[in-house]
């Protein structure tokens, strides 16, 4: 039996609670120097061993060890008018996380001088996003995905204007998500069923375009949701 389960359709899974009693980040923590000075914190408590609380709800499928590296770009877009989440949906045939919302990133490669590289050379393989445009702000803690990855999420901030030219084999769509939306905790969704005698718990974003009629909408859960997460979290602490 598969010591993970397969989420078909994460939107049918009931919502168990949402935390509007959590406060949105205000204005100010969402500045690319304030995020930087959480960034480094973060590394510094870090090493000294200390626990960011984020989404309980995967325990790596494998050992740490055994976990493959990965590293995935969490791209904060400056645009005029409010900060960005730049986010991608996978094509339907990949084999894994097929047609979910991503960060753009992917496996580390032997040649890869570390995460910060694997994750700008994937974005750039992904989407054509080039590095010059990216200002490095640090990284967040390592996620372990239930397929067995250990992914380093890098923090980066993405100066406008840029071209993108997404990879038509993995990347189905290219939208951007305002960043004050995703650091509302009334917007994370708990979500939760029963698996082998269990629970198992993840957390959704779901999102719209607008309120008119067939408005795109996106429905951001898993991985992506929580590390978005730890990255409210890691904000919020005074």
């Amino acid at each position: 039996m598969s010591s993970r389960p397969r989420i078909l359709d994460p939107q049918a899974i009931p919502v168990e609670s949402v935390d509007t009693h959590l406060p949105p980040l205000p204005l100010e923590r969402l500045r690319p120097e304030f995020v930087r000075q959480r960034l480094a914190w973060w590394s510094a408590a870090a090493s000294q061993g200390s626990h960011l609380p984020g989404d309980e709800s995967w325990s790596p499928s494998a050992a740490p060890e055994q976990s493959r590296p990965a590293a995935v770009l969490v791209p904060l877009v400056a645009r005029p008018e409010q900060v960005t989440v730049l986010l991608t949906m996978r094509t339907s045939h990949l084999h894994d996380h097929a047609g979910q919302i991503s960060f753009p990133g992917g496996r580390q490669e032997e040649s890869d001088a570390s995460p910060v590289a694997t994750a700008l050379r994937e974005t750039e393989e992904e989407i054509g996003l080039q590095a010059s445009h990216i200002d490095i702000l640090g990284s967040l803690p390592e996620y372990f995905t239930g397929t067995g990855y250990r992914v380093t999420p890098v923090v980066g901030w993405v100066t406008p204007p840029f071209a993108l030219k997404p990879d038509s084999f993995e990347v189905a769509e290219i939208f951007e998500v305002p960043l004050q939306f995703l650091m509302t905790p009334a917007n994370h969704q708990r979500r939760r069923f029963d698996w082998q005698g269990g629970s198992c718990r993840f957390y959704a974003m779901p999102w719209s375009v607008g309120a008119v009629p067939d408005a795109p909408s996106y429905f951001i859960w898993g991985a992506t949701a929580g590390m978005l997460r730890n990255l409210y979290h890691l904000l919020s602490e005074p």
